[in-house]
């Protein structure tokens, strides 16, 4: 399996988990980072098209079962007053666009998996019916992102079943990383474990879903 961002908070947890597991872990950092145990590190810079397609080639022939779109950025929350054009592209380009270009620099590699499920770490604050029903932040660019990141679920869905491909969005929660704060609510540990349950239990069925770490269902 292979996961983005998987150098610190919910990515390396996940990354911990799923090698403790048995798995063979591709953990996919943009810096230098060191892994314990069998985690295989991989250089990508997730906002750069070109380090993709490398990361793809670099990857030729190697089935992959699960590709984890973990790696992500909040940008600037301090509401339309301080919107930024430059700020809210770059999270549109990291949060929407990069697991985009990778479900299609890595198609060949996820059908050749077994599971074949690509899991898109999205937000309940991307959802439109739900996303600001107890959460009033000014995080414009995170937001558009997390919803952008949803259709592109649904879209992948649609494309990729031919192949046997399921794709979720997934809610990790408000987790206690550096980009959720001291503040959150759930512990990395427990998302985690939660969105592991959920991935290796996913079949067709569940392709095109959004739900939360916990099972929960979430209104698009």
């Amino acid at each position: 399996m292979l996961i983005t961002g998987a150098s610190r908070g919910l990515g390396r947890e996940l990354a911990a988990l799923y090698a403790a597991d048995g798995w063979r872990v591709v953990g996919c950092v943009r810096g230098e980072v060191s892994f314990t145990g069998t985690i295989e590190a991989h250089k990508l810079d997730v906002s750069d098209p070109a380090s993709i397609a490398a990361l793809g080639n670099a990857l030729e022939g190697v089935a992959i079962d699960v590709l984890i779109n973990n790696a992500g950025i909040r940008g600037d929350i301090g509401g339309l007053e301080t919107l930024d054009s430059g700020d809210f592209l770059e999270v549109m380009r990291v949060n929407a666009l990069a697991p985009l270009l990778l479900a299609r620099a890595l198609h060949t590699n996820l059908v050749a998996g077994a599971s074949r499920v690509i899991a898109n770490i999205s937000s309940r604050a991307g959802s439109l019916a739900e996303g600001t029903l107890d959460d009033d932040d000014g995080d414009y660019a995170y937001r558009c992102s997390k919803a952008a990141l949803n259709m592109a679920t649904v879209k992948l869905a649609q494309d990729f079943r031919k192949d046997g491909i399921a794709v979720l969005s997934l809610h990790p929660g408000w987790v206690k990383t550096d980009m959720g704060g001291d503040e959150a609510s759930v512990p990395v540990a427990t998302s985690a474990a939660g969105l592991k349950a959920i991935i290796d239990e996913a079949n067709m069925v569940d392709s095109g879903s959004f739900c939360s770490y916990d099972g929960r269902r979430i209104s698009w």
